[in-house]
């Protein structure tokens, strides 16, 4: 799938046709530089190694200084792969956002927000033990019973309890775009993305 590496910029909401308010997601698309070009001759694969976001020269290590000299740019931030582009590429081309199209569906992953160690209620939707019953007091967010008796005496695998929550890939599918900036490489899609304002995210068609 051909795509795209973007930043989250934050969101907002726009005024459809019918006058309806709909809540967008504005992104900053590219442009992403082509860093390296994969083969079926010699990698066993086609795609395009695109790089997104300039890194300080002061930071980076001589490995991605001599990637980015022999593409001829500047040293990236964040570098991903892609397949399935139409048209042929080669090393120091500039994708931009205009590749996409309004009204066209796109998936979107991005790390969503880290929460920290959090509990059952707030990870899992548990309802709490307490609930004015059992004579419970002083439990209300408590997990309750997490297992049986001397029978299977362990807790089984994957038993939802308190722990850290957030900080993990996710992708969200088919967001339409509804507007398309070239002047300003800007992406707008319907609904939200993961991730905090800033964050990159990976746009595929």
């Amino acid at each position: 799938m051909s795509g795209l590496i973007g930043k989250k910029i934050g969101m907002t909401s726009i005024f459809d046709e019918n006058g309806k308010n709909i809540p967008c997601t504005v992104i900053e698309a590219g442009p992403c530089i082509v860093t390296q070009v994969r083969t079926e001759e010699v990698d066993g694969y086609n795609a395009l190694q695109l790089g997104f976001d300039d890194a300080t020269e002061k930071n980076a290590t001589k490995a991605a200084l001599g990637h980015a000299k022999k593409a001829g740019t500047s040293v990236k931030r964040k570098v991903v792969e892609f397949k399935g582009f139409d048209k042929e590429y080669k090393l120091g081309d500039a994708i931009t956002v205009e590749q996409f199209i309004e009204g066209e569906f796109v998936d979107i992953s991005g790390v969503s927000k880290g929460k920290g160690f959090q509990g059952v209620v707030k990870r899992h939707g548990f309802g709490g033990v307490g609930q004015a019953t059992h004579g419970q007091h002083n439990r209300l967010r408590a997990p309750g019973s997490i297992g049986a008796a001397s029978y299977p005496a362990r807790v089984f695998k994957g038993m939802r309890m308190a722990g850290r929550m957030g900080g993990e890939t996710v992708k969200v599918e088919n967001l339409r775009v509804y507007k398309v900036v070239p002047e300003k490489n800007l992406l707008v899609v319907k609904g939200c993305v993961p991730g905090h304002k800033n964050s990159y995210v990976i746009i595929e068609k």
